[in-house]
């Protein structure tokens, strides 16, 4: 009788750990923006300005995104040992509606964007996440046209 309930657990323990595993892939497919993604270039265009940053060489920047909550993290890859250290992360809730995209930016190492919204078209194709939007920052003086274009990291 034991060795029937033994048996009758594992079991039951088993189902459950596959149920997990495949409740975790159908939320990735039902919310495609899901995902850890890669900065490979930005492009700010502000008072008729145009700067556009590699994040390919000398710096890295990711963005983490789970049902509710967005992260992001910027970082030089020199360790911060010359003139380009920089260090910048950021996060907070997030809401998508078809391809509007916007962030509620709650924490951020440049104090002064904390608070703000900020809302972005979207658009994924394949492992490439492109964003573009107005971000304005009243405090810090900031009003300008960005457009980023990520690619998914793989697990």
């Amino acid at each position: 009788m034991a060795r029937k309930i033994v048996c009758i657990l594992v079991s039951v323990a088993l189902a459950s750990c596959e149920a997990g595993t495949e409740n975790t892939g159908s939320v990735a497919e039902a919310t495609p923006i899901v995902g850890t993604w890669q900065l490979l270039n930005g492009t700010l265009i502000e008072n008729g300005d145009t700067v556009i940053t590699d994040y390919t060489g000398d710096k890295s920047f990711i963005k983490i995104i789970n049902n509710t909550h967005f992260a992001f993290l910027q970082h030089d890859l020199n360790q911060g040992k010359d003139s380009a250290a920089v260090f910048v992360a950021g996060g907070g809730t997030y809401k998508l509606e078809d391809s509007v995209y916007t962030e509620h930016l709650e924490y951020c190492s440049a104090r002064e964007w904390e608070g703000n919204d900020f809302t972005f078209t979207i658009s994924i194709k394949n492992d490439t996440l492109l964003q573009y939007g107005i971000e304005k920052v009243e405090s810090a003086g900031v009003n300008r046209l960005n457009i980023e274009k990520y690619i998914r990291v793989k697990e």
